[in-house]
Formats: C-alpha cells, structure tokens, sequence
C-alpha cells in the first residue's frame, strides 16, 4: 500500500502531523508531497518539512491520498488541478481516498461522493456535493474515509490503519498510544 499525503499552505498540523504518525506507526509506505512551498506553513504558523513535490510524482504510483483539512489549506487543495487529478485516479481505480476537516470539499469538488455517507468540519457540508451528511467522527463508505476535525486525526488515523493494514495493528497501536476514548 502506497500513501500520498499533499500539504497545502493553510493546513491544519494536527490533522497532518497525527495522520502521518499514525499510519508511519503502522509502517505504512506515507509520501508526504507538497503542492507549493517547502516547507509547508500550516494554519498556526509551524513548518512542516515535506518529502518531495506533488509535482514530481505520479498518480498509478500510489493506492490511496489523504487529505489533511484546515483553511485555507483545503481550499488549495480544492483548486490543484494536480491534488484533483491524484484524487479521481486513486478513485478511479479502486484506491482508499481520505479527507477530514475541510478537505472533503476537495471530494465534493471532485463528484466521488454522490450517494456516500461522509462527514466534514461543520459548515462544509453544502461543498460535499451529493453526499449523505453524516454527523459522526469518523465516516467509511467504501473506498472513501472522511473524518469530522482536529479532535478527530487520532481515530481517523487509526480508522485508515484498520483498512489499510488490518484491525490487528490498528488495535496494537491504539493500545500502544493509550488511545483510550475510541
């Protein structure tokens, strides 16, 4: 399982920071990509070092994207023609798409959700065109995993980890990190 990880100026750390942790905890393949500057400035102002440029990469190579949210972070997600085109494909072609917070607007942009349950920061939800609104932490439908918020990066993580790499592990790891309220 190959993961891409785009990081758009405006992100939210948490959100990237626990998600990344998390599923490189699981040994994971995460290949951080930035879409703009490197290092990347998230939306309280700290660096975050990406590994090479969204750019420089190509779609078949990866079997999953996921999409850290935050403002203005998601919306420059939403407007790279290059984060859509890593999107549809990994969809397209059976993959895992991920996206919390904000970011599920870059899934409603991208028409992958009609008829998909999914969840998003409150006051997205009229940008995830088609899908059923679901007020929950953390969302699977299918292929496609959304995620409510920041409080949320530590079970979506793990949440990807039990798709991505089996419940096994993703059990292991919530009990290595004392995750206690999932």
């Amino acid at each position: 399982m190959k993961i891409i990880v785009p990081l758009a100026e405006g992100l939210e750390e948490i959100e990237a920071v626990s998600i990344i942790d998390v599923l490189r905890r699981a040994n994971l393949d995460v290949t951080t990509a930035y879409i703009q500057n490197n290092p990347v400035k998230g939306s309280h102002n700290i660096l975050i070092t990406a590994d090479k440029s969204l750019e420089s990469l190509k779609p078949v190579d990866f079997n999953c994207i996921v999409l850290p949210g935050g403002m203005p972070g998601s919306e420059h997600l939403k407007n790279n023609d290059t984060v859509n085109s890593f999107v549809k494909h990994i969809y397209s072609k059976g993959g895992y798409v991920g996206a919390i917070c904000a970011a599920p607007i870059v899934l409603g942009h991208a028409g992958i959700l009609y008829d998909r349950r999914a969840t998003c920061f409150p006051g997205n939800e009229d940008q995830l065109e088609g899908a059923i609104i679901v007020d929950e932490p953390v969302v699977v439908d299918g292929t496609v995993i959304t995620g409510k918020g920041p409080g949320c990066a530590i079970p979506f993580g793990l949440e990807l980890v039990k798709i991505l790499a089996g419940e096994e592990i993703s059990n292991g790891l919530k009990n290595a990190m004392q995750v206690y309220w999932m």
